[in-house]
């Protein structure tokens, strides 16, 4: 009996992109309060997400190939709910122009704010 495995999909942006993993807030108001799901991302104007591939001097697999999107692999962003294209069987992957990361976040720790 053979064994049907779900195929392992790799992307990899071209051009100014970057995949990013959205990074899904919890489902609680500042105040504590419960909210349903997704009422609190409706919100929202923008989303948190880390940085998860690169695009690269050339598609590859391989770690050698330098990054030209200009945002840190691993680096946590904001950017607006409605930028990018959702990744169809996957809806926490997100792939995003470069021009419609806002910002990258820094998180720090109370000693590091001092």
């Amino acid at each position: 009996m053979e064994r049907s495995s779900k195929p392992h999909r790799l992307i990899l942006p071209l051009g100014m992109r970057v995949l990013v993993n959205v990074i899904k807030d919890g489902d609680r108001t500042d105040a504590g309060l419960y909210l349903p799901a997704g009422a609190k991302e409706a919100q929202d104007e923008a989303l948190y997400g880390e940085v998860i591939e690169v695009a690269r001097d050339r598609p590859t697999t391989d770690d050698v190939a330098e990054n030209v999107s200009g945002v840190p692999l691993g680096a946590r962003v904001l950017f607006r709910k409605d930028a990018g294209v959702r990744v169809p069987w996957d809806e926490r992957l997100r792939l995003l122009d470069v021009k419609d990361v806002l910002a990258t976040v820094e998180e720090l720790t109370d000693d590091d704010a001092h």
